[in-house]
């Protein structure tokens, strides 16, 4: 059985490049796999190997300045999801391209999982998903805004463009694993808006603790790894990747006239060129190639 374990810790690195290599070589030696970014405020990502291997790397990391309160969601695989480690240096663990936008000063108040319904279920209370439109359209909170944004870049000039439709209105907000929160709620404090709330743990959080019968989610929870989509209990859903555009998609999308394996899906059609979908047909046959020798096809 495979661990996984999402995390992020906010936290001033002065050099996140020198920590990139320690931690790339322990990944390695332990053969555990996934992505880690850091940079100057701290770091993110996620990882999955060996019960052994993900405690070694979580103990590396919450020995790094700063981390010793470092927490994370832990959640389980039959097989490996990832197929390589990367560590890489950014200029922000989650990129919302705003300066100044600084969790670790300004923050709006966490709700737990157990009290998140009773929240988003007041009428003043306004519920926005800070998530992407292809993780919005397989699965959100009952009710829920989705700004429709293509990345998290978008959602400050969709706040500015829609703002006046929240006045008097308490803000909730939510995302996969809380970091997007972290950033989009501060954010919003520092735009003025005084009664902002974010769902501690992020979605992940909430499947795992609530029980399905009192969930006000619906639908699927898009994660990063080859599981695609989780549900209550974290339990892995039937979805896929499209290997071009890498939205998810259900397998019975795969019998739709649009469908080219690695090449197109219903959703990314008319998004490529010719020559864009030769090269995808080109990379498409080395995966097959490589899965008739038993190797994973890393591109």
């Amino acid at each position: 059985m495979i661990t996984i374990a999402a995390l992020y810790h906010f936290t001033p690195f002065p050099d996140p490049a020198g920590l990139r290599g320690p931690l790339a070589d322990l990944c390695a030696a332990q053969g555990v796999r996934g992505t880690l970014l850091l940079a100057e405020e701290g770091i993110n990502g996620t990882i999955a190997g060996t019960r052994a291997g993900i405690d070694a790397v979580l103990a590396h990391i919450c020995a790094l300045p700063g981390c010793d309160a470092l927490e994370w969601k832990e959640s389980s695989a039959a097989t490996q999801p990832f197929g390589r480690m990367k560590v890489r240096l950014k200029r922000e663990i989650v990129t919302m391209g705003v300066p100044g936008t600084d969790p670790r000063s300004i923050v709006g108040s966490y709700v737990a999982p157990v009290d998140w319904n009773a929240l988003i279920s007041a009428p003043d209370v306004a519920v926005i998903d800070t998530r992407n439109d292809y993780e919005v359209a397989i699965g959100t909170f009952r009710g829920a805004v989705d700004p429709e944004t293509e990345t998290f870049r978008d959602f400050p000039a969709w706040w500015a463009a829609n703002k006046e439709r929240f006045h008097n209105k308490r803000i909730a907000m939510f995302c996969t694993g809380g970091i997007r929160c972290e950033k989009s709620t501060a954010f919003l404090k520092a735009q003025g808006v005084e009664e902002v709330y974010h769902l501690k743990g992020g979605i992940l959080k909430y499947l795992e603790e609530v029980p399905e019968e009192e969930s006000l989610w619906e639908g699927g929870c898009f994660v990063f790894d080859e599981r695609v989509a989780v549900g209550h209990g974290l339990r892995t859903l039937p979805h896929e990747l499209c290997r071009a555009c890498r939205r998810p998609i259900l397998p019975e999308d795969r019998a739709r006239p649009e469908f080219e394996d690695g090449v197109q899906c219903h959703q990314c059609i008319g998004e490529y060129t010719d020559a864009d979908r030769a090269r995808f047909r080109e990379r498409q046959r080395q995966i097959t190639l490589a899965a008739a020798r038993g190797e994973m096809h890393l591109g």
